[in-house]
């Protein structure tokens, strides 16, 4: 992103806290005012001093740029939204700052009053904002974090970005509708994470007692080896390998492994993790030509609907740039659940599903932990896109 344009619309968050206020269709009437909390890791005060910029010679830190970008295209859906019968009041909080940061605004209750909050935060700041919803009643959108951060309880939070369960959940159906009879094998190394993967297939698999599936578990603790692949599978086969690590070499390394015995005519359908997205070996165009990795997203959007078209057009406007994912989730995310909240004020919850269709689709459904509970201990998105990346572009794949 251009470093200068970042650095203005910073500055403009650092000055003042956003606020949008709906027109009136008719000013002789009085509207109900919503307020809507927007938070994410801006760390405004480890960027500026006394109103000048920290890092003018060294360019803007990299870490700091996905939340202005979820923040500027929350500002934008805001600016966008159509006028209705409602006033929304919506304040950006940087949930970074020395002195106002997530514990001082609830000490000082100065987040009393709103009546949703969408976030882009994780660890410490998602936990602080998903107990104080449960403690006031107001629902937290928990737009980017791909975790329930062990909540339990809490039937204000709504997970947008599924968490690896649920991604092991989305695969496992589709492995037992589609390839019932064909060979599959989870791939994995030692690892915590590559523990919880093996744990969610194993419990997926066998809820009877008995395994629904013939799942075999290929231990890969050594640098991959086609030869090792080769001597496990059976080139006469439909096989489906699970690649049950988060890991990027663990990643790149079976699907070099895959690749190699795709051109000896090996039939494989590699499925991965959901960040396998992000992994630099797998997106470049002239590695593994032809052969095909999949993935499962909570997001996919081509960018061709009327509201792509309104969040593009606005930030080439304001910031002479083309909107990152992280932009069109900051849009999304506000503009649906602001509508929602307009729409379901006292039973919001309720209706989560009542939305109407920004990028994505969604279908957020309670969650219990424990099947003798009868209050979700969250809820959180289960629609999960198959998403094919080939020669290092993607499309729908199921």
């Amino acid at each position: 992103m251009n470093k200068k344009v970042l650095t203005v619309s910073l500055l403009l968050i650092a000055s003042v806290s956003f606020l949008k206020v709906n027109a009136q269709a008719d000013s002789s009437k009085k509207m109900a005012t919503y307020h809507v909390g927007i938070f994410a890791p801006l760390y405004l005060d480890s960027v500026f001093t006394d109103n000048s910029y920290r890092f003018s010679k060294q360019g803007l830190p990299k870490f700091i740029v996905p939340a202005v970008e979820f923040v500027q295209g929350a500002q934008i859906a805001l600016d966008s939204m159509e006028n209705g019968n409602q006033n929304i009041d919506a304040s950006i909080y940087d949930t970074k700052s020395y002195t106002k940061n997530i514990s001082f605004l609830i000490k000082n209750k100065q987040l009393d009053n709103l009546n949703l909050i969408i976030g882009s935060v994780k660890d410490a700041d998602y936990k602080q904002l998903a107990d104080f919803a449960l403690l006031k009643n107001i629902p937290f959108i928990s737009a980017t974090y791909p975790n329930d951060g062990g909540l339990v309880t809490n039937p204000f939070t709504v997970i947008m970005n599924s968490t690896l369960k649920a991604h092991c959940e989305a695969i496992y159906s589709y492995l037992l509708q589609n390839h019932g009879t064909d060979a599959i094998f989870l791939c994995r190394q030692k690892g915590t994470q590559e523990d919880k993967v093996a744990a969610y297939f194993k419990a997926l698999n066998e809820q009877d007692g008995k395994p629904l599936l013939a799942i075999k578990t290929l231990n890969i603790d050594a640098e991959m080896n086609p030869d090792f692949l080769k001597s496990k599978l059976d080139s006469a086969r439909q096989t489906i390998l699970i690649g049950g690590s988060l890991d990027e070499n663990f990643a790149a390394g079976l699907t070099n492994s895959c690749y190699t015995l795709y051109k000896s005519n090996y039939n494989i359908t590699l499925i991965g993790m959901p960040n396998w997205y992000g992994f630099a070996a797998l997106n470049k165009k002239d590695n593994f030509t032809g052969f095909p990795v999949y993935f499962t997203s909570p997001y996919y959007n081509e960018k061709k609907d009327a509201f792509s078209k309104t969040l593009i057009n606005a930030y080439m406007k304001k910031y002479r740039i083309k909107p990152s994912d992280m932009a069109y989730k900051g849009f999304e995310a506000v503009y649906m659940y602001t509508s929602l909240l307009s729409k379901y004020p006292n039973n919001f919850i309720s209706h989560i599903n009542d939305n109407t269709k920004i990028f994505c689709d969604y279908n957020i459904r309670p969650v219990m932990l424990k099947k003798e509970n009868t209050t979700p201990d969250y809820f959180e998105n289960k629609h999960l896109y198959f998403i094919k990346l080939l020669n290092g572009n993607t499309s729908r794949a199921w």
